[in-house]
């Protein structure tokens, strides 16, 4: 069983930084595309960015392209989340995930692995 832990989370005014991390319980995680996904109060959740298993390929949703990086260190087994520049609207819980679906999935139905979140608000 795949367990995901993120950190990181945390108040910050707009324009400012935080990076998420989230930690795998198992080894096994080096091997699954992993990504990241938000949910802001009242709203579906969303895609935030995906990584490949190798960490060649990512992949961003428009509201954050530019602006956030997605990376992994397979030997830590973790996966990470640069934020910059961030905005009101990322306000949100940010989750891990892994699939065992190959390349870069977007959708969440495709994540069989998800931590429990950590919240991520901008202040104006």
């Amino acid at each position: 069983q795949v367990q995901l832990v993120e950190s990181g989370g945390g108040l910050v005014q707009t324009g400012g930084s935080l990076t998420l991390s989230c930690v795998s319980s198992a080894r096994t995680i080096s091997a699954y595309p992993a990504a990241w996904f938000r949910q802001a109060p009242g709203k579906e959740r969303e895609f935030v960015a995906t990584i490949t298993s190798s960490g060649t390929d990512t992949y961003y949703a428009n509201s954050v392209k530019g602006r956030f990086t997605i990376s992994r260190d397979n030997a830590k087994n973790t996966v990470s989340l640069q934020m910059s520049s961030l905005k009101p609207e990322d306000t949100a819980v940010y989750y891990c995930a892994a699939s065992r679906v190959g390349g870069l999935p977007l959708s969440r139905e495709l994540y069989e692995y998800w931590g429990q979140g950590t919240q991520v608000t901008v202040s104006s």
